[in-house]
C-alpha cells in the first residue's frame, strides 16, 4: 500500500523558496504554501468519503455459532477517516503536499488496519480470543484507487501555483 502520497517537484518547489525568501515575500510564501495544501485537499475528503462507504463482508455467522455485539463502540471506518492527515513542507528535501494517515491518532490496536484495509484481507480474533479467528474482506485497494484518480489533477494544480508564483516574482 502506498502509505502517504507526496507530490513533489521538490527541485522547482526548493529554489523557488529559496528565490522567495531571498526576495523576502513571505507573504507570497506562505499564499504558496495555502495554495497548494488545498490543491492536496480534494484527495484527503475523497479517501476519508471512501474508507467511510467502504464495504466490508464476512463469511457471517455458521450455524450453531453464538454471537454477540461488539466489545467495542469505536466506529473502525470514522477513526482511520479522521487519522488522515495533510501536510505542506516548502523547506527540506521533502518538498511537497503529502497526505497521510497519522498512526499517532489511531489506537493501538488500529495502527496498521488502514494498510489492511487497503490490501483487502482482515483476520482478526473474535472478540479478542486468539484460538478463534476471523475474515473479513474489504474492497481492495481503496486507497491507491483514489490517489490514482487525484493525482493527474493535484499535479496539474501545483503546476499552476508554480507558475503564478513565478510570474510573480519576474
Amino acid at each position: 500500500m502506498v502509505q502517504d502520497i507526496r507530490l513533489l517537484g521538490t527541485g522547482q518547489l526548493l529554489e523557488l523558496q529559496r528565490r522567495l525568501r531571498a526576495a523576502g515575500h513571505e507573504n507570497l510564501r506562505a499564499s504558496m504554501q495555502r495554495r497548494v495544501r488545498r490543491a492536496a485537499e480534494p484527495l484527503r475528503d475523497d479517501l476519508q468519503q471512501t474508507l467511510q462507504g467502504l464495504p466490508i463482508r464476512s463469511e457471517g455467522r455458521k450455524a450453531g455459532k453464538r454471537g454477540g455485539p461488539s466489545p467495542t463502540t469505536r466506529p473502525l471506518r470514522a477513526t482511520i477517516a479522521a487519522a488522515i492527515r495533510i501536510s505542506v513542507r516548502n523547506t527540506s528535501g521533502a518538498a511537497g503536499a503529502r497526505v497521510w494517515v497519522d498512526k499517532g491518532q489511531l489506537p493501538p490496536d488500529l495502527k496498521n488496519m488502514a494498510a489492511t484495509l487497503n490490501e483487502g484481507r482482515v483476520r482478526h480474533p473474535v472478540f479478542g480470543n486468539r484460538r478463534r479467528w476471523a475474515t473479513q474482506w474489504a474492497s481492495p485497494p481503496w486507497w491507491d484507487t483514489t490517489v490514482r484518480k487525484h493525482r493527474p489533477q493535484m499535479e496539474r494544480e501545483v503546476a499552476r501555483v508554480l507558475d503564478d508564483v513565478r510570474r510573480q516574482l519576474e
